[in-house]
């Protein structure tokens, strides 16, 4: 079976481009994330990686859109090796099942990783640039909860914990921190 994956980085992101190349390449199942490629704990990246079975192939874009880093990709690529499953990635013109297409994955794999580290830093300064200038003050904050106030005032008196004044707002505890902190 050819299996394909796509991802793309956040849940506004259209993955139409992915999904018609895949199909175009005749994949029989895909599997969608919309989250980081970070983090390869991705909850369709997982449940593929369970689906796949001996002989099936694993389809993907790009390596940019199955790994960040090296690692990653080296280790998905091993689960993949050991389960019997074939991976390709079109952009690279990669194939796991030849000597030349293990190689081409690992230098690839360096250049995707060096690429989002160069995104990172340009982002890092630009972030820099515009707070010099002032014009970056960061995400604004999300309005606190109608309840809030009650919630701190109950948690200052001490009638309910810490954890359950968390809960009742839905915040974390270093944003809950630090929103009472700037709460009157």
């Amino acid at each position: 079976m050819k299996i394909g994956y796509i991802r793309v980085s956040t849940e506004e992101q259209n993955t139409a481009r992915q999904e018609v190349l895949l199909r175009a390449l005749g994949v029989d199942e895909i599997f969608i994330d919309k989250a980081s490629g970070k983090n390869a704990d991705r909850r369709q990246l997982g449940q593929m990686m369970e689906y796949v079975r001996k002989g099936d192939t694993v389809i993907v874009e790009s390596i940019s859109r199955f790994a960040r880093n090296t690692k990653d990709l080296l280790t998905l690529v091993e689960q993949l090796t050991i389960k019997g499953v074939e991976f390709v990635s079109r952009k690279e013109a990669i194939d796991t099942t030849t000597p030349t297409g293990k190689f081409m994955l690992t230098v690839f794999a360096a250049v995707a990783e060096l690429e989002r580290e160069h995104i990172l830093q340009r982002q890092r300064k630009g972030i820099d640039i515009a707070k010099g200038q002032g014009k970056y003050t960061g995400r604004k904050p999300l309005p606190l909860p109608d309840n809030f106030g009650t919630v701190v005032s109950r948690w200052r008196r001490g009638e309910i914990s810490a954890a359950e004044a968390m809960r009742r707002t839905g915040m974390k505890p270093n944003t809950f921190y630090r929103r009472v902190r700037s709460y009157n």
